[in-house]
């Protein structure tokens, strides 16, 4: 077996001294399930679940499994939606 190795490299954060400022906002969605549930007899076919849904609160065990299938939240396809918000101000004048 080979081995691999992921490298994850930090993004820089901007300087205090920059007169722009700008963040990430994640959202991230669970879709439909793909957990090959006939993998034991050599076979392919998912339950159809369309999207996962919690089973309990957020910060439970439960919230892991999703109510409609019962898989564990892994199982489901992640969707992740990046927006960068920017808050720019403008240029400060120089005195000119």
């Amino acid at each position: 077996m080979r081995k691999r190795q992921v490298v994850v490299r930090r993004s820089e954060e901007p300087s205090r001294s920059s007169t722009t400022s700008s963040f990430t906002i994640r959202n991230v969605k669970y879709g439909e399930c793909q957990k090959n549930h006939a993998a034991g007899v050599g076979g392919y076919a998912v339950d159809g679940c369309r999207e996962f849904m919690a089973s309990g609160e957020e910060g439970t065990a439960a919230a892991l499994t999703c109510a409609a299938c019962g898989c564990h939240r892994n199982f489901h396809r992640r969707e992740v939606e990046t927006e960068v918000a920017c808050d720019c101000s403008s240029p400060s004048s120089n005195g000119n």
